[in-house]
C-alpha cells in the first residue's frame, strides 16, 4: 500500500467517477483502475462497487476511506511543518446543526489560518448526517445537542459508530421570534402563548423522527407546523409569519441581524450542546484550531 494509492481512492470517492478522477490526478484511466484493484487485493477489501453507471463507495469502503483520509491528513501536516511552499490546498470539514457560534468559530479558523488557498466546508445539515459524516470521517467534528428526550437514542447510535460526545455548554430552552412579534416584549413565554403562531423547525429528511429533531419539545403537538432546510428561510418566515422556533437562545446579532431575538421559554429540560468526534480520529492542525475557537466562544455561554 502506498500514499499514492490512498490519494487515488480518496479522489475517486470525491469525484464519484474514475474518468474525472483520472483527469484530476493526471494519469490514465486504466492505470488508475489497476492501482485501485491492486490496493483492494492487497488490503482484502472492496472499496468500490462497480455498476453499469460507474463506481460507488461500498459500505466497507467508507470505513477504509475514513482511515485513508486520516493518514493523508497526517502526511499533509508533516509536509506543512517541514516543507516550504508545498503548494497543497488544505481541506477541512465540520458538520453542525444550525448554530451561529459554529459559524463564528469557522470564521476565526479561516482568519487564523490566513492562507491564500484552502478548501473548507461548513455543513449545516441534518442530525443524522452530522453523525454519519463524523462516523465516516468526512468531517473531523460534528456539533449537536442532547437532552433527556433524545440522549439515550443518540448516544446509542454514537456508540455504535465509534463516536464520542463532549459537552460545550448547557442552555435553557428559548424561542427565536421576530423583534416585532406580539410576544417580543415578554421576558418569558409559555407554549400555550405560542400556540396560535406557526412553529418552524429544521426538516430531517428520511430520519424525521422526534429523536433527530434539532429543536427541544419536538414531540409536542402543534396546530401550525412549517419545516425548512436552511437558516435564512427559517428566519425569513419567523419575521414574515410571526412564527417561532425553539432553540438554545444563543444568537449573534452581527450574523443574524437585529430582526430576530431570543426569549426564554418556560419549559422543563435543558439542552446539552456539544461536539462529537470519532474515537479513532486524530485531530488535524485545522481541527485543533477550530475546536479551540469553538471552546473559546462557548465559554461565555456556560
Amino acid at each position: 500500500m502506498t500514499l499514492q494509492q490512498l490519494r487515488y481512492v480518496v479522489t475517486v470517492a470525491k469525484k464519484g467517477n474514475i474518468t474525472e478522477a483520472a483527469k484530476e490526478l493526471f494519469i490514465s484511466q486504466p492505470s488508475l483502475t489497476n492501482a485501485i484493484k491492486d490496493l483492494e487485493k492487497e488490503m482484502n477489501v472492496i472499496i468500490f462497487d462497480r455498476t453499469n453507471k460507474g463506481v460507488a463507495v461500498s459500505k466497507e469502503g467508507e470505513i477504509f476511506l475514513g482511515y485513508a483520509r486520516q493518514v493523508l491528513e497526517q502526511v499533509n501536516l508533516l509536509e506543512d511543518t517541514y516543507k516550504q511552499n508545498s503548494g497543497r490546498k488544505l481541506e477541512f470539514c465540520v458538520s453542525t446543526q444550525h448554530y451561529s457560534f459554529a459559524v463564528n468559530a469557522f470564521v476565526d479558523l479561516i482568519k487564523e489560518y490566513g492562507s491564500s488557498e484552502y478548501d473548507f466546508s461548513l455543513r449545516e445539515t441534518q442530525t443524522y448526517e452530522i453523525i454519519d459524516d463524523v462516523a465516516r470521517m468526512k468531517s473531523e467534528i460534528g456539533i449537536l445537542y442532547l437532552n433527556e428526550f433524545n440522549r439515550k437514542v443518540l448516544k446509542k447510535i454514537m456508540k455504535a459508530n465509534g463516536l464520542i460526545f463532549t459537552e460545550l455548554f448547557i442552555a435553557k430552552p428559548h424561542v427565536f421570534i421576530s423583534s416585532r412579534h406580539p410576544l417580543a416584549t415578554k421576558r418569558k413565554v409559555t407554549l400555550s402563548e405560542l400556540d396560535e403562531y406557526p412553529y418552524l423547525s429544521f426538516e430531517q429528511g428520511e430520519h424525521n423522527s422526534f429523536y433527530y429533531a434539532e429543536e427541544m419539545l419536538s414531540d409536542v403537538p402543534r396546530r401550525k407546523n412549517i419545516r425548512v432546510r436552511d437558516r435564512a428561510t427559517l428566519f425569513n418566515l419567523l419575521i414574515g409569519l410571526n412564527g417561532y422556533t425553539i432553540c438554545s437562545g444563543v444568537i449573534d446579532e452581527e450574523l443574524n441581524g437585529k430582526d430576530i431575538i431570543a426569549v426564554e421559554l418556560e419549559a422543563a429540560g435543558r439542552m446539552q450542546v456539544g461536539y462529537v468526534m470519532h474515537e479513532k480520529g486524530v485531530l488535524s492542525r485545522l481541527g485543533t484550531i477550530y475546536l479551540e475557537a469553538l471552546k473559546k466562544i462557548c465559554e461565555g455561554y456556560r
